[in-house]
């Protein structure tokens, strides 16, 4: 059996189109028809192949919206949902973030009404009337933006004993002749690790809001005592994403100096742990030591290494929805559109919980009704035939059959969301962080990063202010977490 295509040489001095017309004809004549013909199948693959190639973008494979290119528009599957009932915008009971007026304003400011306005009066003065009310109106804005500047003066004596001079000791957190205090640090770690904002454009806002120089070694400092002050926090965070229900894991690549990093995600609605390896193996994942010891639903999207844990797995399905577009727009398979549609139909059923046994088996033959439509065009391959190649849409459909319970799984329990868009969008800062810094110059960098964006993202999941919260790490008072609640 031929390998692939042939490649058919030039004749030197003959026009190149002649060249190739001729020796296409000479070989044809030379072979079997059976070659000739394995030889034509052989290209005829390798074309869809790379026709395959050209139609992937964000919304029928994996690869992200930012290399769609300027020439392809967004599409979404949200066209084939049914049409709900609900309007665009904020539903009705939803509380609204209007800027509302306080109770005790910082400053009051009275103007008095000395002469009437009615216009039918002459504008007699009202100086003696007495006052019925007041109409209120509040500005909210920026006090003058200054630092504090406090001196700490250490008493000096003379010991009447022994002659010697003594001196008061300062607090503990005052450490040199001039220092930035805990808030100021604070915020500019606040400020680099979750608004990303570099060194250099850092210390051009010290020096524009503040008047005061800001080295890039200040805030290296300060995030690492961030990091240091942080330690106990991940310990608690690791303890409680183990015992979670249902957890999310995910992964991205990143750059460390010039080699090639994985930043690993796990989380839950209110927690997230970020961790650092080199690799993207199933060692890399036990090192964070959350994966190994972990028993609830595990939603991924079905990496190899994810299937390894012992643990209930649920599949990704907005990553199984992408492929089956690709299957069906590209490959015009019809099984395909038929399996999203069934999807999404559960997807709008699943609002009404969970499915009881009977109804799931119903369920269940239908998911493998659709399959076996597929398994037409894309036969499973016999026991025996060894490791022979086969088609992108044949491997999805192994994965589907054999993962069947894992794809559904959102319809055997309430608790298993649909997709694993918790964990991407917790991945999503990341990206951010490396459009605009490139790469972490060091490991220990990066891993500065995922521990304090450990913090800051579960502080936000929790309700915690930011700039607080980064306050009370900053003194060695980091708030805990508290145990998950119900649900993913």
């Amino acid at each position: 059996m031929s390998k692939g295509p042939v490649t058919i040489g030039l004749t030197p001095g003959v026009p190149p189109a002649m060249t190739r017309l001729e020796e296409l004809i000479v070989w044809v004549s030379s072979k079997p028809p059976k070659v000739v013909a394995q030889h034509i199948e052989g290209l005829e693959r390798e074309n869809k192949e790379l026709k395959g190639r050209l139609a992937q973008d964000s919304h029928n494979s994996n690869k992200p919206p930012s290399t769609d290119g300027l020439g392809k528009r967004p599409r979404s599957l949200r066209k084939r949902r049914k049409k709900r009932k609900r309007k665009p915008g904020g539903q009705p009971g939803h509380p609204g973030r209007t800027l509302q007026q306080v109770p005790k304003p910082d400053q009051e400011l009275v103007h008095p009404l000395n002469l009437c306005p009615c216009g039918e009066c002459g504008g007699i003065s009202l100086r003696g009337q007495p006052l019925q009310d007041y109409e209120r109106r509040q500005v909210f804005e920026l006090p003058t933006i200054q630092l504090f500047v406090t001196e700490h003066q250490a008493e000096i004596k003379i010991c009447p004993v022994s002659g010697k001079e003594v001196r008061a000791s300062f607090p503990e957190e005052v450490r040199a002749p001039v220092q930035y205090g805990p808030v100021y640090r604070a915020f500019m770690s606040y400020m680099n690790k979750e608004q990303y904002i570099p060194y250099d454009r850092l210390a051009q806002l010290s020096e524009d809001l503040f008047g005061q120089p800001l080295s890039a070694g200040t805030i290296v400092a300060a995030n690492q005592q961030a990091y240091d002050n942080l330690a106990g926090f991940e310990t608690r965070l690791v303890n409680l994403l183990i015992r979670a229900e249902v957890l999310h894991p995910d992964e991205t690549g990143i750059r460390v100096g010039n080699q090639q990093h994985w930043l690993h995600v796990a989380c839950t609605k209110g927690l997230t742990h970020y961790g650092v390896h080199r690799n993207r193996s199933k060692a890399a994942m036990d090192s964070f030591g959350i994966l190994p010891h972990f028993k609830g639903w595990l939603v991924h999207d079905d990496l190899k290494q994810y299937m390894k844990y012992d643990c209930r797995h649920a599949k990704c399905n907005e990553h199984i929805l992408r492929q089956l577009d690709f299957v069906a727009e590209v490959e015009k398979e019809a099984w395909a559109e038929k399996l999203i549609q069934f999807l999404l139909e559960q997807l709008d059923l699943s609002e009404h919980g969970p499915l009881e046994e009977k109804p799931f088996k119903k369920m269940l033959g239908d998911y493998h009704e659709i399959l076996q439509e597929g398994r037409l065009l894309h036969p499973r391959l016999a026991a025996g035939q060894g490791r022979v190649k086969q088609g992108k849409t044949a491997n999805l459909l192994d994965r589907l059959e054999d993962g069947d319970l894992s794809v559904l799984a959102f319809r055997l329990d309430s608790r298993v969301p649909f997709t694993n868009n918790e964990a991407e969008r917790d991945l999503r800062g990341a990206k951010v962080q490396q459009k605009i810094s490139g790469c972490f110059r060091t490991l220990k960098g990066a891993q500065i990063y995922a521990r304090i964006k450990s913090y800051l993202s579960t502080s936000r999941k929790q309700g915690h202010n930011l700039w607080e919260a980064m306050r009370r790490a900053m003194i060695g008072k980091p708030f805990m977490p508290s145990t998950p609640t119900r649900g993913p």
